[in-house]
């Protein structure tokens, strides 16, 4: 087990690590984590080695390498780098140095792949991953899982309309029409509160 100080030092090097392409020097690291003494840097590092989390190459400027996955990550989740703003340098977040994917999102979530082009004028394209929260009821405007005759699902904007009687689902593409339904024959599956994309 490491220390919560070891512990600081491997999640710094693993962030710089993966932020510049290359290890950081002992001065960083007692920069990176507010320490002004490079001789107590160089202690943490040495428990590193000793511990199997990296090794230093000795006739390198930047010899630290990480040897294996960081065990202090927790499970689904990604390193927390920074915040950044357009044309800025990204800036540390004290204290965050990774976020779960299933705390941001939430726990009554599912995940689906979204297929087609219906809903591009928003942002959702093809091969997106949608987050979805369960749930069975949704507001005017959410866009939302809907299962229509308990065969087809799709995503689409909800609307209300026939006081009631009729559910729209809208498409966010000017070039496709709504899709208006008896209120009987849709069911709500979940409303969408994020999105996932690779480039």
């Amino acid at each position: 087990m490491l220390t919560d100080n070891q512990r600081t030092v491997l999640n710094f090097i693993e962030r710089y690590t993966m932020l510049h392409g290359v290890s950081p020097k002992l001065q960083e690291i007692a920069e990176g984590i507010g320490i002004s003494s490079r001789g107590v840097a160089h202690r943490y590092v040495q428990a590193l080695v000793d511990a199997g989390f990296i090794s230093i190459d000795k006739g390198k400027h930047r010899g630290i390498r990480l040897l294996r996955e960081n065990p202090h990550r927790a499970e689904n989740s990604l390193p927390l780098l920074g915040k950044i703003a357009a044309g800025k340098p990204i800036e540390a977040i004290p204290g965050e140095d990774e976020i779960n994917l299933v705390d941001f999102f939430g726990r009554n979530n599912f995940a689906i792949r979204v297929q087609g082009d219906s809903m591009i004028d928003i942002g959702i394209l093809d091969g997106d991953i949608a987050i979805i929260e369960f749930r069975e009821t949704a507001n005017d405007g959410d866009i939302v899982v809907a299962l229509i005759d308990e065969q087809e699902a799709t995503l689409k904007r909800f609307k209300r309309s026939g006081q009631g009687r009729f559910i729209e689902l809208l498409p966010e593409n000017a070039e496709m029409k709504p899709m208006v339904y008896g209120a009987h024959r849709v069911r709500i599956q979940g409303v969408l509160v994020g999105q996932l994309r690779r480039y």
